[in-house]
């Protein structure tokens, strides 16, 4: 059964939803389905071609005609673009700080979660994001939401950043953080928000070892027939 189970974990920019879900794919022995990445990419390659981030009919037909893969090793997950390796590429400021104009644009939404639901249906998963429970795997079998203070995943993204070599200001950190918030709580389509039956998890304090332990657990209860 759990080759099969299916698991959403939304949450915030910065909440940790990538790293714990990876770790927690790779010991269930489940899929990693990292879906903000495949809006970072779609963004990046739409900042390559020069493309009006606004011009969302531009982005879909973009969209449509890009063959996006994942990939899992021991490395982490890798992101290819019509086979072409852009793991390191869609983490930078620019692709960052352009991610919500194409991500809460409603028709290229729906053109990456038919990808998504159709990795999904390919066998077990973990998929993480900020609408995979209640519109992405709406019967996922655990759903959990993910939170942290704004300080602690300011703290995180600077940690990040400068250890890709990107000298960045915390505080500015903390602001585009707070304004990716409101954008991602307010967009028209697929807003963030926790579905209705998930589990909320607050990582602030917490070591990614802990939180991991705290999601196993989830779906080895609902493995195991508790609740």
């Amino acid at each position: 059964m759990m080759k099969r189970l299916s698991v959403a974990i939304d949450g915030p920019a910065g909440a940790g939803k990538s790293t714990v879900a990876r770790q927690v794919a790779k010991r269930l022995g489940l899929t990693y389905v990292d879906t903000g990445a495949m809006y970072r990419a779609i963004t990046w390659k739409a900042l390559r071609h020069r493309l009006d981030l606004t011009d969302e009919s531009g982005v879909i037909h973009l969209a449509r005609h890009t063959d996006l893969r994942l990939s899992t090793d021991q490395k982490g997950v890798g992101v290819w673009v019509d086979g072409e390796d852009v793991t390191e590429a869609i983490r930078t400021p620019e692709v960052t700080s352009n991610v919500s104009v194409i991500a809460g644009q409603g028709m290229v939404r729906e053109v990456l979660v038919e990808k998504q639901r159709e990795m999904a249906e390919q066998g077990g998963v973990v998929m993480d994001g900020r609408d995979i429970g209640t519109h992405v795997l709406p019967d996922a079998d655990v759903k959990v939401f993910l939170t942290a203070s704004i300080d602690e995943r300011a703290q995180r993204r600077y940690q990040e950043l400068m250890r890709r070599g990107y000298p960045v200001d915390l505080d500015r950190l903390k602001e585009e953080i707070s304004q990716r918030d409101e954008k991602d709580k307010s967009r028209e389509h697929s807003p963030l928000r926790p579905a209705k039956d998930a589990i909320h998890v607050d990582t602030t304090g917490l070591t990614i070892e802990e939180v991991i332990q705290a999601i196993l657990d989830l779906c080895r209860t609902k493995v195991g027939g508790g609740e």
